[in-house]
């Protein structure tokens, strides 16, 4: 498309002319438009596969480059100061995304599908996508370009974060029906399948290895493949042993993400609660 060669032309070239800067402006202000309306994404499943699309993510990093810092408060009581590149997500009530009252922020250049729920105060950063009835609850974040299926709970304090750079770096993928406890991390590029589990307070980054006790695998990144949490797996914080010599003689232990189960009738009505909330 041309619109992807435009934006790839402007964000290789090192100096543009006021022409040129123009022209990037309007191809950024495009592809924001897209993003707003789920039409294109930062990564995307084909055959199964999730694959990056880069020259979104090059696009971004090339709104970031291209603005200038502008005052954006809201009536001199919000105060609000950013690229001019980067204002706020225009949001209407037929939109059907419900965002209650108390500091929460949404970015231009994000997808936030009808029913969606955010509690205050959240954040959704540009190049994100958040599929229908997920709830994104307070103090949780929604990285730049995370991907973000149906009916995903996103628990209080939760983190999801943005990937940017490299530009053909896999952001953060969180399959349909997945559920995030509070206070826990997926950062780095990591895929979590549909209807897994992610315990209050674990931490996933992409060189976290995941014990599953009940496949006995260990799941890792590998140099062809992000770490990847399987369908329906049930993870929760946990800890090995340090196996050195000193680890030994002071009983050591580090923290691991361990999968105990794979989720039953008893783990979907744990998480049915939140169905009553929408």
């Amino acid at each position: 498309m041309s619109l992807e060669k435009d934006i790839e032309k402007y964000f290789s070239s090192s100096a543009l002319s006021v022409k040129d800067l123009k022209k990037a402006r309007l191809a950024f202000n495009e592809m924001v438009s897209l993003l707003n309306k789920g039409v294109i994404r930062s990564a995307e499943k084909s055959d199964g596969i999730w694959k990056v699309n880069k020259w979104i993510k090059q696009g971004i990093l090339l709104g970031f480059r291209i603005g200038k810092l502008k005052n954006m408060s809201v009536k001199d009581r919000l105060y609000f100061f950013d690229k001019n590149t980067l204002p706020l997500k225009p949001i209407k009530l037929k939109d059907n995304i419900r965002i209650v009252p108390g500091g929460s922020s949404v970015r231009n250049g994000c997808y936030i599908a009808p029913g969606v729920i955010c509690m205050p105060p959240m954040y959704i950063n540009i190049g994100a996508y958040v599929d229908e009835k997920s709830l994104i609850d307070s103090h949780a974040l929604v990285g730049s370009c995370a991907q973000l299926g149906k009916k995903i709970h996103l628990s209080a304090a939760a983190q999801i974060g943005g990937v940017l750079e490299p530009v053909n770096s896999m952001p953060v993928i969180i399959e349909d029906e997945v559920m995030i406890g509070g206070n826990s991390g997926i950062y780095e590029g990591v895929i979590i399948q549909r209807r897994a589990v992610i315990g209050a307070g674990c931490i996933i980054t992409g060189s976290t290895p995941v014990y599953d006790t009940v496949k006995g695998k260990i799941y890792r990144k590998t140099e062809n493949e992000p770490l990847i949490i399987p369908e329906g797996a049930v993870v929760v914080a946990g800890s090995r042993p340090l196996k050195n010599k000193f680890g030994i003689d002071n009983s050591l232990s580090i923290y691991t993400p361990v999968i105990i189960k794979y989720r039953d009738e008893k783990t979907d009505s744990s998480t049915a609660l939140e169905e009553a909330l929408r």
